[in-house]
């Protein structure tokens, strides 16, 4: 009998729990006095500042509005591919010398539909570069 390895093959790609926001007080402080960037479909909020190091990600919250989608199975799509598409790109995005990147996350879906997964990929990238240089 073989064991395997559980999530072989992922890599240094992983998303592991101490990167998920799960702090309601720091949820709070972020929607209340977080910067913010917007570039469509995301709204992306960012506080605090930390130095990267080989390993070092930000926590990350990710948010697919009920106003906007009603079905959850709708919400927890978009949501799924959003975690993937930062999962995938967050080394090649937070990776550097001597670079300061947010402590804190929010990713905010604000389209009224979905969109393709490459193209959401895309402006993802794209969104989380503004806020790095920042």
């Amino acid at each position: 009998m073989v064991l395997l390895e559980k999530h072989k093959g992922r890599g240094s790609n992983q998303h592991p729990k101490q990167e998920r926001l799960t702090s309601k007080k720091v949820i709070e402080e972020l929607f209340e006095k977080g910067s913010s960037s917007y570039l469509y479909p995301f709204r992306i909020l960012y506080k605090g500042e930390i130095l990267a190091e080989s390993q070092t990600f930000p926590q990350v919250l990710f948010s697919v509005p009920k106003r906007n989608f009603k079905k959850a199975v709708d919400r927890n799509r978009i949501r799924r591919q959003m975690r993937e598409a930062y999962r995938i790109n967050k080394q090649r995005v937070f990776s550097g010398q001597k670079l300061k990147i947010p402590e804190f996350l929010a990713i905010l879906y604000t389209s009224k539909e979905k969109i393709p997964f490459k193209q959401l990929e895309e402006k993802l990238i794209l969104i989380l570069e503004r806020c790095k240089n920042t």
